[in-house]
């Protein structure tokens, strides 16, 4: 018997006949690549298999194993001063009232004018933890918390302007349109919780960054991977419930299937912007089941509302936050960033006049919520796994502004640091000169860092592309190393 052919035959001419037998063995292996499809589809992650919907945002294996299962980006909108907070200089308070020596090299900020003068620090420091972090008295609940923490005092970014650091510090660029580093981290695993977002913001009350929704934007990623604003107040989500006795659930189900079919049978089905509006639909169902429960701080014990700060005036605000990005992560949402600072330039770190003044306000709202965050990750069994991360878009400069004790914007060496999630604790790395100008050992430009958290996170920046114009886009564009020297 021939062997049969295993090249195509082209097509048939008009006249030819073929019985069922010959058509079933030409046709009979797209039947099992028809079950391969749909058990590949199951595996990808569909949702709601029973419509056909497929979850753009289900879990997705990591590059590699990650230490990091999510993430809380403590994010200090206006620029905090490291030369105030954790990078002492004597020289700098030495040369305190005279002009900054030439040697330096010039300082590129927005608002000093020539021969700026040099600003020294009036705080009280200390060292603390094993290896003697130095921190100032403006963060005292972070002392005791020195061993937890990597130090990094060798941050840059591109810009002295707050717009375009804040797309630089959140999206690795300058400019507004490219996706933030959470919608990044949503695109490269999904979430763990379909109930829940996958990524989530927390603004305060006195309003957002200059940068606006942009620093938590897709960009050109799908719409779907985009951050969910999570409103200040005791109602962070509206609309989360429906209203009594207008529908049933099942009758809520009913009205969404035939909502999602018109719009998938429309004029436009697999559109990007279709399919997110349609995931965003289907999340919003799924959250009233769960997210009432997730926002729900009544039911924590004094205890640990106390320990956020809950019971004072200043602190409750930003303890709400940090408590509730707490018990988001606990629930599977991978990542949650909150801000301190935004709306008028009084409610940020942007300390023009006073840098006294400013901090000791700001740190007032901060310190004690953020040294609670990691004491109840820790204590929770949740710090190992879970990445937390403070810094502002840049610091500050070295010499006063208008011969004021204010600080001007300094983007070319600041500080920042992480805890947890594959860090290593009680950790300094890099340096600024010894006036706390510029970034002078093992230098960590935001797309290191970057690299670094997706890094934790199991996710090599290098593969973590999306082709967009015909280019393989990624967050850290075309830099980008691991700070090795974090690593646990």
């Amino acid at each position: 018997m021939p062997r049969p052919s295993r090249t195509c035959p082209g097509p048939l001419p008009a006249s030819a006949t073929i019985d069922r037998r010959s058509f079933l063995q030409s046709t009979g292996a797209s039947f099992g690549l028809l079950a391969l499809a749909d058990l590949l589809r199951r595996e990808a992650g569909a949702s709601d298999g029973e419509r056909g919907a497929i979850n753009p945002l289900a879990p997705r294996a990591p590059h590699f194993e990650a230490k990091a299962k999510r993430c809380i980006f403590l994010f200090m909108v206006g620029g905090p001063s490291h030369l105030d907070l954790f990078d002492p200089k004597p020289v700098l308070n030495r040369l305190h009232g005279q002009p900054v020596p030439p040697s330096f090299g010039k300082i590129h900020s927005q608002f000093l004018e020539s021969d700026p003068i040099c600003l020294g620090s009036t705080r009280t420091w200390g060292k603390y933890g094993e290896n003697g972090m130095d921190m100032s008295d403006l963060v005292p609940h972070l002392h005791p918390l020195a061993d937890e923490i990597a130090l990094i005092r060798s941050c840059s970014v591109d810009s002295v302007v707050h717009a375009p650091a804040h797309y630089q510090m959140n999206c690795g660029r300058v400019f507004m349109g490219y996706p933030s580093l959470g919608s990044w981290v949503g695109y490269g695993l999904g979430t763990e919780n379909e109930n829940l977002p996958a990524y989530v913001v927390m603004t305060q009350p006195e309003g957002t960054p200059e940068g606006g929704a942009p620093c938590w934007g897709a960009g050109f990623l799908p719409a779907s991977y985009q951050g969910t604003l999570f409103r200040p107040g005791p109602k962070p989500i509206i609309d989360l419930k429906p209203a009594t006795g207008e529908f049933s659930r099942e009758q809520q189900r009913r009205t969404l299937d035939l909502l999602q079919s018109m719009n998938r049978d429309g004029p436009d089905p697999g559109e990007p912007e279709l399919e997110a509006r349609i995931a965003s639909y289907e999340l919003a169902f799924r959250m009233q089941a769960e997210a009432p429960e997730a926002v729900d701080l009544s039911e924590e014990p004094d205890e640990t509302r106390r320990l956020y700060g809950l019971d004072d005036p200043r602190t409750n605000e930003f303890g709400t936050r940090c408590l509730l990005a707490r018990r988001l992560v606990e629930r599977g949402v991978r990542f949650v960033q909150v801000y301190s600072g935004g709306g008028p330039v009084a409610m940020q770190w942007d300390a023009h006049a006073d840098v006294n003044e400013n901090h000791e306000k700001m740190c007032g709202r901060t310190d004690r919520p953020v040294a609670a965050l990691l004491t109840d990750l820790k204590r929770r069994g949740l710090l190992e796994e879970t990445l937390v991360v403070w810094g502002g878009e840049f610091g500050r400069t070295p010499a006063s502004e208008g011969g004021s004790r204010g600080r001007d914007h300094n983007a070319t060496g600041f500080s920042m640091w992480m805890a947890g999630g594959g860090v290593k604790g009680g950790t300094i790395l890099g340096s600024t000169d010894e006036i706390g100008l510029n970034a002078v050992e093992e230098p960590a430009h935001i797309n290191d860092l970057h690299a670094t958290i997706l890094h934790l996170m199991g996710l090599d920046h290098t593969r973590l592309t999306y082709l967009h114009s015909g280019r393989d886009e990624r967050l850290t564009d075309v830099g980008g190393r691991v700070l090795t020297g974090l690593l646990a």
